[in-house]
């Protein structure tokens, strides 16, 4: 029962066994070898993108970091959610790697912007000449932090806001995989071909140990990423490793039916927790993250089990027992069904 983080969960047997067939003989480092130059192309297939420019990191932080650095310059400042994981989860590295580019919050409901309240965000700035901050990329997180989802439409319509101000966007797509298998898009229709410039494809949080691909769907941006992604001290040595992780992450839709599992599993948990009559959810879920409120009493219960999930605020330990106090529950690829029924039972008391 554990619903902390889908960073907690397991790395998928297959990237494993990927990473051991790699681990075999000699190649070129730094992305010089013949296993990065096939994992690069089954990206740019993924995507229908066959001239995007392809990068791997190890950490999400990095690829949003450096592709916001790519499309920035210090003086100007990126637009991104007042939730946005930039914000709420980066200690300042976009600001890091930029040298400086600020960031400025837009309101919307469900952790997401739109194109009105982006627009306004837009005009409040450059209104003080060479005094304050210049206009800078757009960043979506997708899904959000709250578990909720841009809806192609969405995307297409702050894209179309972008473009009038001449703004890239950029989509930090940690859980990519989630959103796309609850849109029932593709990868080509929930980036580029809605107006997406630039996206962090991530794996990391979808059962892969340590990789995230970065992408330019205009490959202009790819000599400065590299000499960014060098300096950074974010260009490995042994970069086949990456490389197989996408491989395996790519082969036969792994991505996409582990994204499908953690979805289900949530889909299940938040079926479950409808029907229990003391329990509040504050956003409706859309991927693989739920938010919701129930009673201190029922807290202590679900930790004694074992269960492992953060409470957001309050000490569950201690005070009145039907005080409801929030929690977050992150399903992932390997949650079974009866994990999740065993927390639902005893939840239930």
């Amino acid at each position: 029962m554990n619903f902390a983080s889908d960073n907690t969960g397991p790395v998928h047997p297959n990237v494993l066994a990927a990473l051991t067939a790699a681990n075999t003989g000699y190649a070129l480092p730094y992305g010089g070898d013949d296993l990065t130059a096939r994992a690069v192309e089954e990206v740019r297939d993924v995507f229908e993108a066959p001239d995007a420019a392809v990068f791997f990191v190890s950490l999400g932080t990095a690829a949003n970091s450096l592709i916001l650095a790519t499309l920035s310059k210090p003086w100007e400042t990126v637009f991104c959610h007042t939730l946005a994981h930039i914000h709420e989860d980066e200690c300042n590295a976009p600001e890091f790697y930029s040298g400086g580019t600020k960031l400025t919050l837009v309101p919307g409901q469900g952790a997401k912007m739109t194109a009105e309240t982006l627009r306004h965000s837009i005009l409040a700035q450059e209104t003080r000449g060479i005094h304050g901050p210049q206009r800078g990329p757009v960043s979506l997180t997708q899904a959000t932090e709250r578990g909720t989802i841009y809806s192609l439409k969405e995307i297409q319509d702050i894209s179309t806001t972008a473009q009038e101000f001449d703004l890239p966007l950029h989509m930090d797509g940690a859980r990519f995989a989630n959103a796309l298998q609850s849109l029932g898009c593709s990868a080509a229709e929930m980036t580029w071909k809605s107006g997406v410039d630039a996206v962090t494809f991530g794996g990391t949080k979808n059962g892969l140990m340590a990789v995230e691909a970065v992408i330019f769907f205009d490959p202009k941006h790819a000599l400065e990423f590299e000499f960014r992604r060098k300096r950074g001290a974010h260009l490995f040595s042994k970069h086949r490793f990456l490389a197989a992780q996408i491989q395996s992450y790519l082969t036969e839709d792994l991505w996409l039916s582990m994204a499908k599992s953690s979805n289900d599993a949530c889909s299940r948990l938040v079926q479950g927790l409808h029907k229990i009559s003391d329990v509040q959810i504050n956003f409706e879920p859309q991927a693989n993250i739920i938010f919701a409120h129930w009673s201190r009493a029922a807290h202590q219960r679900l930790h004694a089990a074992g269960a492992q999930y953060y409470v957001l605020e309050g000490d569950y330990t201690a005070g009145p027992a039907d005080e409801l106090l929030p929690a977050r529950l992150v399903t992932d690829w390997s949650a079974t069904p009866e994990n999740v029924d065993k927390f639902l039972n005893i939840l239930r008391g």
